[in-house]
């Protein structure tokens, strides 16, 4: 299996993501998520990594972040082979949680790009078939062919507002802000903190689509052309 590609630069933005092996749970709990954000704040200090934005899913994680040192890969492994590691011992297992190396998107800094990286991460908590909002979901929507009942969106709202393992509630101002993350800079982008939930709420109350700004999952690179024509000729020296 090809490995995959890291590009490590000085101040680069990074959305990072992981996922458990096979699929498998990696926070059952909510001393697991407490113990990973715990880690998040000593990788910050470890690392002078700045971190953006954060969600935890069950079997897969989101992490928006900042790499002043160039060490996106050094901190990441860090903090996965960390989290591992304790994970197997509480729970009494053993062998690989994650499953493979982590992927990581590197965003240009500039522009909207990083915006559209903290609303998708935001977004996470949402985009399930319980809520109506998974792939299928999304699509039908985009398309027209099918509308959220009211209940349905309040459904949908709740959970938005309501997600604990998410940086959302800080940005939102609905839950206390981690010493450790920074949102001053993405909350000045976005025009302040009522403009931010505007936007980020709106998606939920309107539908969300698979539009080709949020779709990560397929992307090693986000941002202009110029960005991504820049980031190929370093990889190529």
């Amino acid at each position: 299996m090809v490995r995959p590609l890291r590009i490590d630069i000085a101040d680069g933005w990074y959305h990072i993501t992981n996922r458990g092996i096979d699929r498998q749970q990696i926070f059952d709990d909510d001393r697991d998520c407490g113990h990973f954000l715990e880690l998040l704040g000593e990788m910050n200090e470890r690392y002078a990594i700045r971190i953006h934005a954060y969600v935890l899913m069950g079997n897969h994680y989101h992490l928006l972040i900042q790499t002043p040192g160039a060490n996106a890969s050094r901190a990441i492994q860090w903090l996965n082979v960390s989290y591992s590691l304790w994970y197997n011992c509480r729970h009494n297992r053993v062998g690989p949680l994650f499953q493979g190396r982590f992927k990581s998107v590197l965003i240009e800094g500039e522009g909207a790009w990083v915006l559209e990286a903290l609303f998708y991460l935001h977004l996470n908590p949402v985009r399930v078939s319980g809520l109506g909002l998974d792939k299928a979901g999304r699509r039908l929507e985009g398309r027209g062919l099918q509308a959220a009942e009211p209940e349905q969106v309040q459904a949908r709202m709740k959970q938005l507002r309501g997600y604990p393992w998410s940086s959302y509630r800080a940005y939102a101002g609905y839950g206390a802000k981690p010493e450790w993350l920074e949102t001053g800079d993405l909350l000045r982008r976005s025009g302040g903190q009522k403009r931010l939930r505007r936007r980020i709420e709106g998606y939920v109350k309107q539908g969300l689509k698979e539009d080709e700004a949020t779709a990560l999952k397929a992307r090693l690179l986000l941002g202009s052309r110029a960005f991504v024509e820049a980031m190929k000729r370093r990889v190529k020296r």
